[in-house]
């Protein structure tokens, strides 16, 4: 006769429900709602996320999605650049036209932005790093 998941002892038992609890969280259930889901209470939940390797296998699980989100975010702004460029083609109407001139304009000035954030935040790492060895 099969047994009860919840009455299945050990650690395997734990690593599927740490495995749900994870999915969970990730997805972006509050703690009540993902310790539903896991079959253990808001508690457990809290007290699972204090432990730091639980908490790091929800975190990795999250960067995952984040560079996946990113990947297809990426793969679309192509894909979308090449429309708004396609529209400025001399045929478009000239509302059309300007339209997409703003939105490729609007998205490089943002692009040049983030690029400069970025190169600051290295510097401002450098700066402190070497504060700190001096």
């Amino acid at each position: 006769m099969p047994t009860s998941d919840r009455l299945t002892p050990g650690p395997d038992r734990r690593r599927r429900a740490d495995d749900v609890l994870v999915g969970a969280l990730v997805a972006g259930a509050t703690y009540a709602d993902a310790g539903r889901v896991a079959h253990c209470s808001e508690r457990t939940v809290r007290r699972r996320l204090a432990d730091p390797e639980f908490a790091a296998m929800v975190a990795e699980e999250r960067a995952a999605l984040r560079r996946e989100t990113a990947d297809r975010l990426a793969e679309a702004a192509t894909a979308a650049v090449t429309t708004l460029v396609a529209l400025l083609d001399a045929e478009t109407p000239p509302a059309v036209r300007l339209g997409a001139a703003r939105s490729i304009l609007e998205f490089a000035l943002r692009h040049q932005a983030i690029d400069l954030e970025d190169r600051l935040t290295d510097l401002e790492n450098r700066l402190s790093d070497q504060g700190k060895a001096a």
